[in-house]
């Protein structure tokens, strides 16, 4: 077990759902959150690397 994670079980003792200490596993909870944002994107439109390179390219400026 984690400290700091607590699980919430249903009358049949099942898992439900998960409490977590905010305080005590801010790392866990920015994983899990990263996780579910990727989630949420997986069917929108992706950009290769080198496009993405190439764009950025063009848009800086000549150093001086």
């Amino acid at each position: 077990m984690i400290k700091g994670v607590q699980y919430v079980v249903d009358e049949g003792g099942e898992p439900t759902a998960v409490l977590i200490d905010l305080k005590a596993n801010s790392e866990l909870w920015e994983d899990f959150y990263d996780r579910a944002l990727a989630e949420s994107r997986r069917g929108e439109p992706r950009e290769s690397f080198e496009s993405v390179k190439a764009k950025l390219a063009k848009r800086r400026r000549p150093r001086a």
